[in-house]
């Protein structure tokens, strides 16, 4: 059985830094962080393989955010820097128990319930 369990969502102004983090329990081949904005689909950020811990991150958010995993710990993290009010939006981490080459949602079995976060200006 799958669980994910977001945490470190917050409030922050424009320019500021949030880590958001996953706790994962049970096996999975690819984590992934995704953001749902009101009114808007949601949009893979970033990904990274349990095994390898190979990346990769979405073009829109390149520079500014980093995936990174601790396996001893179980836990997956989304490094935020630079934030923008456009970066609002509910965060949810995410897992497949194949390896996954795309950010298509459906190729995610398991999902968290999601963390907010708000970027004022």
């Amino acid at each position: 059985q799958v669980q994910l369990v977001e945490s470190g969502g917050g409030s922050v102004q424009a320019g500021g830094s949030l880590r958001l983090s996953c706790a994962v329990s049970g096996n999975t081949m690819t984590r992934a962080w995704f953001r749902q904005a009101p009114g808007k689909e949601r949009e893979g950020l970033a990904r990274i393989h349990a095994s390898t811990g190979g990346t990769v991150v979405a073009t829109s958010v390149k520079n500014r955010f980093a995936i990174s995993q601790d396996n001893a710990k179980n836990t997956v993290y989304l490094q935020m820097n630079s934030l923008k009010p456009e970066d609002t939006g509910l965060y949810y981490c995410a897992a497949a128990s194949r390896v996954s080459i795309s950010f298509n949602p459906a190729a995610f079995g398991y999902w968290g319930q999601g963390t907010q976060v708000t970027v004022s200006s």
